[in-house]
């Protein structure tokens, strides 16, 4: 046999098998949304910039269409089941050459999203450190201990992952339901249901609700990225999914209402656009102790801490699954002895530690004198800010065609399945989300906390886009220069596929 075209056998023995059930997938997905994070930040970033009291149903409206995306999209994943999850089932249900393109958008916004979150962390720990001690250190340096932190869980058992995670998870929920009950309690216009009017919500500023909803999802999608170490792929995966959608939506919503209630429907707005995301600590001082206030702030670190090792594994495996189909060096594939992507999480953490140094070197030689009197924000208006917006950005744009390549699977076979389920459904969801990111688009320096569009309005939008026309080029070449890779895009755990336990091509080297 030729084996030239052939891809390289991969290091190890593949990701482990059989190791997660529903509550660890479910905690990893939510660990990624950051609970505490987002109704400290999230949360008052939405009524300050919308200047709406629909924050509340904005979330059960962006829940609504992720269960709705979700029917066909746990649907697919009955029948294709890889670490790549975006990747193969584009690939099976548009083509190979848009499923390469969706692959290097993947990785585009998964690595923003992560490492646009350790600009936010080292910031903050930076500040709680000072605040609390006096002493002052760079934002980068906690950033640079993180990095490491977060690399050593990642080549380690998955198991091990989800029990830390799972922990923060847990704490993160409890302190917020504290904050829910504590703001129901005060009450300074009563318990009023004003935010929860669907007149606050369906008007003008719907698009830009949803535009800054959205993002507070980003990672619920994760579930089928644990396919291949799922302890019943088939039902495992989407039990996780929709229980993930539920929990966050349900919560998101109840929170931001318990905030507006704590605050007063008439006085959310302006304190919001007043205090940004210290606005819950800044409340929360005034009526509980200093020490558990305390506890809130390192529980905030350790929400960002969940999303950034949940984000991370995801690259890792996405880095795993294009190696193992040879669109990536074989070496990607490269497992430990635990199962875990070794190789593709070491890329992802030297993609990350790159980058903080670029922006800690910016930030340095003038970027953030630039800011002027608030220069001292700069991790969090540059790092956080451009590369979180421009992560969500990416994954809103995947999960509206992966909604078209659910109807392209299922076109010529059914198998068995309802026209709501292969066809409206997510014919439905694909609308309303390419209309979601088409509203990010048109709002993208809005979110980027611009009065005007500037060059990195247009820039950051751009690399995500041509990441994904190079993924496209590069997916037609493969087919002309190497067919045998060519077709193991998005098919790389089927029978007989490469990097299975029926491996055909590389047994026949063998021989």
């Amino acid at each position: 046999m030729n084996t030239a075209s052939a891809p390289e056998t991969p290091q190890g023995n593949g990701l482990s098998r059989r190791t997660l059930g529903v509550p660890a997938i479910t905690l990893m997905i939510i660990a990624a949304s950051a609970p505490l994070t987002v109704v400290a930040g999230g949360v008052t970033t939405s009524f300050a910039v919308t200047e709406s009291l629909g924050v509340p149903l904005g979330f059960l409206l962006i829940a609504a269409i992720l269960t709705v995306f979700a029917v066909g999209y746990t649907a697919m994943g009955r029948y294709v089941t890889n670490a790549g999850a975006f990747y193969a089932y584009i690939a099976q249900g548009l083509g190979r050459p848009v499923g390469v393109g969706a692959s290097l958008i993947a990785l585009v916004s998964y690595n923003a999203m992560q490492i646009g979150v350790y600009g936010l962390f080292g910031f903050q720990l930076s500040m709680f450190l000072e605040a609390k001690f006096g002493f002052a250190s760079p934002w980068w340096m906690w950033i640079v201990i993180c990095i490491a932190i977060v690399g050593v869980l990642g080549v380690n058992r998955v198991d091990l992952s989800a029990k830390v995670l799972g922990v923060l998870v847990a704490l993160e929920f409890l302190v917020v339901i504290v904050f829910d009950i504590v703001s129901l309690a005060v009450a300074p216009e009563g318990v009023t249901a004003t935010t929860l009017n669907p007149a606050e919500l369906f008007g003008p500023s719907l698009g830009i609700v949803l535009v800054f909803g959205v993002a507070a999802f980003m990672g619920f999608e994760g579930a089928a990225i644990y396919g291949e170490e799922a302890k019943d792929p088939k039902r495992t995966v989407p039990r996780a999914t929709y229980a993930a959608v539920a929990i966050i939506g349900l919560f998101y919503a109840f929170s931001a209402w318990a905030f507006s209630v704590g605050l007063g429907p008439s006085n959310i707005v302006g304190a919001s656009q007043a205090s940004g995301p210290d606005l819950m600590f800044v409340f929360m001082s005034d009526h509980v102790s200093v020490i558990f206030v305390d506890i809130m702030n390192i529980l905030f670190l350790t929400s960002l801490f969940a999303s950034l090792q949940s984000f991370h594994n995801a690259v890792a495996r996405y880095f795993f699954s294009l190696g193992r189909e040879g669109v990536l060096p074989g070496w990607f594939a490269g497992t430990s002895k635990h199962g875990a992507p070794w190789a593709g999480s070491v890329a992802q953490t030297s993609i990350a530690l790159v980058v903080t140094i670029g922006f800690a070197i910016h930030g340095a030689t003038g970027g953030a004198a630039a800011l002027g009197e608030v220069g001292f924000l700069y991790p969090v208006l540059t790092m956080f800010t451009w590369l979180t917006n421009t992560g969500a950005m990416g994954l809103v744009l995947l999960m509206a065609v992966i909604a078209a390549a659910v109807i392209g699977f299922f076109r010529r076979d059914r198998r068995g399945l309802g026209m709501w389920t292969t066809l409206v459904a997510p014919l439905v969801s694909g609308a309303l989300l390419a209309w979601v990111f088409i509203m990010i688009i048109a709002n993208f320096h809005v979110q980027m906390g611009q009065e005007a569009p500037t060059a990195a309005t247009y820039v950051l939008p751009i690399i995500v886009l041509v990441a994904g026309i190079i993924g496209i080029v590069w997916g037609r070449a493969l087919k002309r220069r190497n067919p045998a890779v060519y077709q193991q895009i998005g098919h790389g755990t089927e029978p007989g596929a490469y990097g299975t336990e029926l491996v055909d091509v590389v047994t026949e080297q063998k021989l």
